[in-house]
């Protein structure tokens, strides 16, 4: 999933403490005083685009998602595979068939029970060309599936309800990541439309399972969940979550000291700010994210489709010191695309290391000294501010660097036609696995809006991916995807720079909030508050 975080830069520091003032004085009269009691306040710097399952691709709407609904398997917070609605299951010798066994009494918010019909229905509309669900590579592997996409089939027949407790999935053939994939929000299971007794496309109407019930969304203003009191695992503390949406960090940071957020993710132009106040700095948490962040080049055509030149930019590039003192040591120097967290295998980033020397070397080497090539970023403030240092290093390479600017939506369109040479850009786990990283961003089904935005082939790379993929012994696979980075961090179809680490800060009076590595592990159930002050 490809993320991009809005920030302010630190250079506006001074005028930062005048804009703060300014905000104080006008969210003073509407912060803590108008908060609604038992509840927990949080922010979104955006309005969620949808909170149905089959349609989710933002992690704002996923992580309201996970308090409303559930699935047949979750994640533990230590990354495990572990029940859900389905107590148990069982996974045949070949790979092929996983065999759940439901929960028995387990009810929708409107008090229907659960039955495994509810999840063929569920799994089968992500699927369903008519729903337009961006997700539905969620259960492209499951047999039966394409004939149900182009309508040649009713049904998916790799989705067989044996009784109401008993749901079955087949594959056409093993495929290593599936169960992790059943973690995910399109694998929630979500009442029939025609249950709801409403227009299925109301927003403000969702029964799921979860330990939430959708009770307001105001578009751009609030959404509003409330606890239930008959969910079936543990029950929350907190009598609701408050979701206020606050684009504007400055507001966000301001609102949070005035009392009226509770846990705020703290942005790059506040974070020295806040580590450094005695007041707050014992009440900041720090999490290693499942990321990476990465200088894209366009491997189709010149200048990039030389992989010689594709070096140069790395050595170019000090990561090391970037790393220090513009982004302040908040992540961890990435050694390969997959996230350290995830990697069960051991790579060296030795032989990519900053050597300007070297990379002025091969520039002038290939004839092309004083090129010029086109790197795009979004407005956001911080990734300019980056632009313009990597600008710097490649300009005494010898490579000329031109930035260009444009907004989210227009930036991700010219990425994933190919326009720019250069890009800046991201990757966030939807499920641990090494899978997730080196499918999606590099194997030549997936070249464009699929993730492969740097436009890299190498047909060895999609072999050793496929095996990894189809694998059901683990030291295999394992095997497999170590020997298909190592091919890529060879190939260099992008700058490996950062797998960052989150900072949050929350109020005194919050207790037991935790931060997770996969944002639908928290199902708002452990945090609680006490007397606020």
């Amino acid at each position: 999933m490809q993320l991009l975080f809005k920030h302010v830069s630190r250079h506006a520091a001074i005028p930062l403490l005048f804009i703060y003032s300014v905000i104080s004085i006008m969210l003073a009269a509407c912060s803590s005083s108008s908060r609604i009691d038992g509840y927990v306040y949080y922010r979104l710097n955006a309005n969620p685009s949808t909170l149905d399952p089959a349609l989710i691709t933002d992690v704002s709407g996923a992580s309201i998602a996970a308090k409303l609904f559930n699935g047949l398997v979750r994640l533990s917070e230590d990354l495990e595979i572990i029940g859900d609605i389905a107590e148990r299951w069982e996974i045949s010798d070949d790979g092929l068939t996983y065999r759940f066994f439901l929960n028995k009494g387990i009810k929708f918010s409107n008090g229907r029970e659960v039955v495994a019909g509810d999840f063929k229905y569920s799994f089968e509309r992500v699927l369903d060309p008519e729903s337009k669900s961006p997700n539905a590579w969620v259960f492209e592997k499951v047999d039966g599936s394409e004939e149900f996409r182009r309508k040649i089939a009713d049904d998916v027949r790799g989705f067989a309800v044996v009784n109401d407790y008993i749901f079955e999935i087949r594959l056409k053939k093993p495929f290593s990541p599936f169960l992790n994939m059943l973690t995910t929000t399109p694998a929630y299971v979500a009442l029939k439309p025609v249950e709801e007794k409403a227009d299925k496309n109301s927003r403000n109407l969702i029964f799921g399972t979860g330990p939430f019930v959708l009770m307001q969304w105001q578009p751009n203003i609030n959404v509003v969940l409330q606890k239930r009191d008959d969910y079936f695992g543990e029950k929350p503390v907190v009598k609701g979550i408050v979701y206020k949406i606050i684009p504007e960090d400055l507001t966000a940071i301001t609102e949070f000291e005035l009392g009226g957020i509770d846990v705020i993710s703290l942005p790059a132009s506040a974070y020295s700010r806040f580590r450094n106040d005695e007041k707050w700095h014992d009440h900041i948490l720090s999490l290693k994210s499942l990321n990476t962040y990465y200088l894209g080049m366009n491997a189709s055509r010149p200048p990039f489709n030389n992989k010689n030149i594709r070096r140069a930019v790395s050595y170019a590039i000090d990561r090391d010191r970037i790393l220090k003192t513009f982004y302040e040591d908040r992540g961890r120097k990435a050694s390969g695309p997959v996230p350290d967290l995830l990697r069960k295998w051991t790579v060296s980033d030795s032989d990519i290391d900053f050597n300007a020397e070297l990379a002025a070397e091969i520039i002038t080497k290939e004839g092309l000294t004083g090129i010029k090539v086109n790197m795009y970023v979004t407005s956001d403030q911080e990734v300019l501010d980056l632009a313009e240092i990597i600008q710097s290093y490649l300009s005494e390479a010898g490579i000329n660097v031109m930035i260009k600017q444009l907004e989210w939506s227009s930036y991700k369109a010219a990425i994933n036609k190919g326009e720019p040479d250069m890009f800046w850009l991201s990757w966030w786990a939807d499920y641990p696995d090494a899978e997730n990283f080196l499918f999606p961003l590099f194997h030549s089904a997936n070249l464009g809006s699929a993730g492969n935005r740097t436009r890299y082939v190498n047909k060895e790379a999609d072999l050793l991916i496929e095996k990894g993929q189809h694998s059901i012994r683990e030291g295999e696979r394992i095997d497999y995807y170590k020997r298909a980075e190592e091919i890529i961090i060879s190939d260099l179809p992008m700058v490996f720079f950062w797998h960052r680490t989150d900072y949050l800060i929350k109020q005194p009076w919050i207790k037991g909030y935790k931060v997770y590595p996969i944002y639908t592990i928290d199902k708002g159930t452990e945090i609680e508050i006490t007397s606020i002050k």
